[in-house]
């Protein structure tokens, strides 16, 4: 009925066919890209319509300090997250034309008064063209593979000889211990640091003289690394030579530049999504069951399918006491043989000297398919060239931030009459994000059995929780 490759393709055609506005300088820049397609099947034509309903690229995240309570800022703009966005101002308005009496692509009235319920054949897959970050970046290196994403200890320049120094090394270390004996010295080996980590290395002496070493060399299996750390007062990475390096399963906070940042790794959210749904607490009010990805397609890229079933699944598998409707959701894992032209791998291949620099692109893209302004393109948290002075106003808030997403529940809600308006609803003076996301009852239910049973380190302040929702 579909494949990967189609949805990957068909992903890569839309983005090609946006405005030049935010995407990547061709040879110099890089980004990710990440969509929701939604799939319609026909089951008298034996067919099913795919339509890209929400797209997003982008790689950053801000740092703590630039975080606001307002909702005004986009905290997290990494590809994931701001095409999950976008497929909840497209669902918003789809339960808006529902509520109106016009037609929807996705609801119909459910068998509970004042919800809503997906169509009959109606389902939803999402599409990243690269590993999410986090834990399901964590798996065995094979053979010559490049690493996903930036390592820990990225030293820029001279990373690559460090790390290749450091894997001969650990080699030579577990040769010494179980195989032929290799002489090492005290003063050729060194300890470095870079941010709050560190790296050890120990470079055997006349290494490259010795025709030994031709015939013992062999290196220590090796994880792709990823930069996203583990949440504080968690238990720390072992940082242990080869596959040690990382331990897997834990939560962990994207790197930032500097600052660090308070924005779970993708991992952690699609995980969160295959539990609670990725509609989110606002929209849970007027559904009759959550929303679950269908399937999750990967681009071409390092992946290991175990990696990903236990980052998005299994660890989340054993949450009990739901309530009613939800449960941990098995969604198919799938790869495609398709390459995103404008990733790291791409975009290296292109460069030139006279480029300067390779970096991710600073804009972040978020497309969906609603009737006014489908396009919004941020950096930094905000709308893309807007002024220092505007900073604050709502001409600086991207279209897919908390703020602006709550007002257009507001306007779903006003549109509702009272005796169809849901029953968390009705007779209530809810004001702001908070209280409205508060009096989806079933739905804070679900959070916190999540929270106590699968992420029992996630953050528990309200203030916290508000940040990284």
């Amino acid at each position: 009925m579909w494949s990967p490759d189609e949805i990957s393709s068909l992903c890569y055609n839309h983005f090609n066919k946006l405005p030049k506005r935010g995407k990547p300088e061709a040879g110099r820049e890089w980004t990710l890209l990440a969509a929701v397609i939604l799939l319609t099947d026909s089951s008298e034509q034996k067919t099913v319509h795919k339509q890209i309903v929400s797209l997003g690229t982008g790689t950053k995240c801000i740092g703590q300090s630039a975080m606001s309570t307002k909702g005004d800022i986009l905290n997290d703009s990494h590809a994931e997250v701001i095409a999950r966005r976008g497929c909840v101002r497209y669902l918003t308005e789809q339960l808006y034309r529902a509520v109106s009496g016009q037609s929807s692509d996705v609801f119909c009235p459910g068998s509970e008064e004042g919800k809503w319920a997906v169509k009959p054949g109606v389902s939803f897959l999402f599409f990243t063209s690269q590993t999410p970050c986090g834990d399901a970046s964590i798996f065995p290196m094979t053979g010559s593979q490049a690493q996903p994403c930036e390592p820990v200890n990225a030293i820029q320049s001279e990373e690559s000889e460090r790390r290749s120094l450091k894997r001969h090394a650990d080699c030579d270390l577990e040769e010494t211990r179980q195989g032929p004996r290799m002489k090492t010295s005290d003063n050729h080996s060194s300890h470095r640091k870079s941010g709050n980590t560190s790296e050890h290395e120990v470079i055997t002496e006349n290494k490259e003289s010795n025709p030994l070493n031709e015939v013992l060399r062999c290196h220590l299996p090796d994880l792709h690394r990823t930069g996203a750390k583990c949440v504080p007062d968690s238990p720390a990475d072992p940082l242990q030579p080869g596959l040690l390096y990382h331990s897997v399963g834990v939560l962990r906070l994207k790197p930032g530049r500097g600052e660090r940042t308070l924005s779970l790794s993708c991992s952690d959210k699609l995980a969160r999504w295959g539990v609670l749904g990725f509609q989110g607490a606002l929209l849970y009010h007027f559904l009759q069951a959550p929303l679950y990805f269908r399937a999750v397609v990967v681009g071409k890229c390092p992946y290991s399918h175990q990696a990903m079933q236990r980052a998005l699944k299994t660890r989340c598998s054993d949450v009990r006491d739901l309530p009613s409707g939800f449960s941990a959701h098995d969604p198919e894992i799938l790869q495609s043989g398709l390459e995103f032209p404008h990733n790291h791998t791409h975009t290296e291949s292109k460069h030139t000297h006279t480029q300067g620099r390779i970096s991710p692109c600073g804009a972040a893209i978020s497309w969906c398919a609603v009737s006014q302004q489908p396009l919004d393109v941020t950096a930094n948290g905000y709308k893309q060239g807007v002024t220092k002075k505007a900073l604050g106003t709502s001409q600086a808030r991207s279209l897919i931030s908390k703020v602006e997403l709550f007002h257009s529940f507001l306007k779903l809600v006003a549109a509702t009459e009272d005796s169809r308006l849901p029953e968390s609803l009705r007779g209530k003076d809810l004001k702001t994000y908070w209280d409205y996301k508060q009096a989806a009852g079933a739905y804070q239910q679900a959070w916190t059995q999540l929270r106590l049973q699968a992420f029992p380190l996630w953050p528990r302040s309200p203030r916290e929780l508000l940040l990284f929702s």
